[in-house]
């Protein structure tokens, strides 16, 4: 017995189960862009870091050797170090645990280590607190640039530094040195400068979002493409088919097992029954034998009308494939039966089974099928189309490989189109119990 299904079930559900709502894609998509993202400022907070580093220590370097007094010497290193310091403790700071989660934040902190450090240890030791726009500037580029992510944080780090100089200004209440003009001036060019890097840093995103999306849109594409194709062809030879770039591909297999099933009386059932209800029943009887193929390792090979053809040892070798179709075949009967009581129907099924060699393949340059072809298709079609309703017949190939394990009946010699007079079994049921 198989486990109840839901027979409402379209084919194209069954091409691409499990399926994935659309919620379920935009979240995965926020997730996972949000994790590269985060992966991305990680990368660049540790690029920024160095290359502050070094410029700290040119412009330290600098202001050391134009001051002549070594106390102001003094105090231009003591103002680098400074710098520095906090410029090595955040990068520090990021390869830790907590700046691997939370790397926006050391974004800011070192932001707000160039642009506020330099204000506070200027007034705090010379009551100086001019304005140093020409470092907020240089900040706020260098962070564009070099991390062009979360625009709301580089926002939030410039507001961040003029909020943190008025609150300096309001302790200090201090008089400027040039007239009113020049700070307007710098004021506007630092407002702009401000005003671009955000905007950029905003366009840069919203564009490396779309591709984000737009790639994994197009990977989501792609799986869905390949698992089209392999509920078409088998893996073995779709790969063959994207490697050889060859339309025609044909192997030969010196034994395999065949497989013809027919519903027996659906021709008369098609004139009694609406060709909707019609077509759904069949859909709903072929996708329980497909689940069954996939169950037994069993390669479906084609529709033809209400027939099903199936085969085992292709296109990988496998030594039980008579064993594997008529394990197939008995669970097909007993599958129809719970489908026929559910449906309040009488379907039965007519099976034939035939051993031997074939050759396999995709020929042709349009709508590509995986097909079989050989004396012994055409036998397993005769021992389906000169079965017994409700049997399963079996050439005398498979009866000599399944005769050990399973109860076969004699049906004797029957007079077989195009193949003359053949002496066939019918098989009843298995030995021994299936684990």
């Amino acid at each position: 017995m198989i486990p109840k299904r839901d027979f409402g079930r379209t084919q194209i559900d069954a091409l691409f189960t499990p399926r994935i709502s659309d919620w379920q894609i935009d979240e995965s998509f926020v997730t996972s862009y949000r994790e590269q993202r985060r992966q991305f400022l990680l990368k660049r907070l540790q690029l920024q870091t160095k290359i502050m580093l070094i410029a700290g220590l040119t412009l330290t370097a600098f202001f050391i050797w134009v001051n002549q007094q070594p106390q102001e010497k003094i105090y231009a290193f003591k103002i680098g170090f400074l710098i520095e310091f906090f410029i090595l403790v955040c990068s520090l700071l990021c390869k830790t645990p907590l700046g691997r989660r939370y790397p926006h934040i050391f974004f800011l902190s070192l932001s707000w280590s160039v642009t506020c450090v330099v204000q506070i240890y200027t007034a705090v030791l010379f009551n100086f607190v001019e304005p140093f726009t020409n470092i907020w500037s240089l900040m706020f580029i260098t962070q564009a640039t070099l991390i062009p992510v979360l625009w709301r944080s580089h926002l939030i780090s410039q507001l961040g530094t003029v909020v943190f100089y008025l609150g300096l200004y309001l302790i200090y209440r201090p008089q400027f040195r040039y007239p009113l003009y020049f700070y307007v001036e710098n004021g506007i060019y630092l407002f702009w400068t401000g005003i671009i890097c955000v905007f950029s840093v905003y366009l840069y995103e919203k564009l490396k979002k779309q591709e984000f999306r737009a790639r994994q849109e197009l990977e989501i594409a792609q799986q869905k493409s390949e698992k089209l194709i392999l509920n078409i062809l088998p893996a073995v030879i779709a790969e063959q088919l994207k490697q050889e770039h060859t339309t025609t591909i044909a192997d030969s297999f010196l034994e395999v097992t065949v497989l013809f099933a027919d519903i027996v009386g659906f021709t008369e059932l098609s004139s009694q029954t609406s060709p909707p209800q019609l077509v759904e029943f069949l859909n709903e009887i072929f996708c329980l034998f497909d689940e069954l193929a996939e169950r037994h390792g069993v390669e479906k090979i084609k529709t033809i009308g209400d027939a099903y053809m199936a085969v085992a040892g292709l296109p990988n070798h496998r030594s039980d494939h008579a064993i594997a179709i008529a394990d197939m075949a008995l669970d097909m009967q007993l599958a129809l039966a719970q489908f026929s009581q559910e449906q309040n129907q009488s379907f039965r099924i007519r099976i034939g089974i035939s051993t031997g060699p074939v050759v396999a393949g995709v020929i042709g340059l349009k709508k590509f099928a995986y097909d079989l072809w050989g004396d012994t298709v055409n036998t397993a079609s005769r021992m389906e189309s000169h079965g017994i309703a409700g049997s399963i017949q079996v050439c005398e190939a498979s009866y000599d490989l399944l005769k050990e394990k399973y109860y076969l009946e004699k049906r004797g010699l029957i007079k077989v189109k195009g193949k003359g007079e053949m002496n066939t079994y019918l098989l009843l049921g298995t030995k021994t119990i299936k684990q």
